[in-house]
């Protein structure tokens, strides 16, 4: 693989997860569920998954790292804003979540067949890894400013709300997959 076509992946990728991170699907809800009148999710994790099997892990998880950072330090790039106070959101635990997500899905990359049940099965251990340190993260912090009584209520509103969608947005992933490698757009 050529340094071009590297940076280029690299561009296309970084390029990629900022743009699915402010798209925002919003999913009205019945009132009262979890006193939420829509719940707010975005293309951020399906793409990432979907990057993840295409180039490589190494490549996301370097791509992924310069989004941490541009959000921290340089601009509102995540889902609810940036800046260093994002630290302290339930929502970075996710963002740091996303990191094994990547790990996990990179085995699918190295891969040169993937077949429906595998990419089903790592996905689901991805997302499940990914909500417990988002899990983790928001109860650490819960835990340290005595704000027991948010800790269900983050988890219904930061993880069981949104892990359906998060599993139903692995259909159009692997969809995607079959199309790309059935045209040959990408090497393997």
């Amino acid at each position: 693989m050529s340094y071009l076509n590297r940076i280029l992946k690299f561009i296309i990728s970084i390029e990629s997860i900022i743009i699915s991170s402010l798209i925002q699907i919003n999913i009205p809800l019945a009132k009262n569920f979890y006193n939420l009148d829509a719940l707010q999710v975005n293309w951020q994790i399906p793409v990432i998954i979907l990057l993840t099997i295409i180039f490589s892990g190494e490549l996301i998880f370097k791509a992924y790292s310069l989004y941490i950072f541009i959000g921290l330090f340089l601009l509102p790039v995540f889902f609810d804003g940036g800046s260093l106070g994002y630290l302290l959101t339930p929502n970075f635990g996710y963002l740091l979540g996303i990191f094994p997500l990547i790990r996990v899905i990179n085995i699918l990359h190295k891969k040169n067949n993937i077949k429906l049940l595998e990419f089903f099965k790592y996905s689901i251990m991805a997302l499940l890894i990914m909500h417990l340190i988002g899990i983790s993260y928001f109860t650490l912090q819960f835990l340290l400013f005595s704000k027991f009584n948010l800790i269900l209520y983050s988890i219904g509103k930061y993880s069981l709300s949104k892990l359906p969608y998060q599993l139903m947005s692995l259909f159009p992933v692997i969809i995607l997959l079959k199309i790309i490698y059935k045209l040959e757009i990408i090497d393997r």
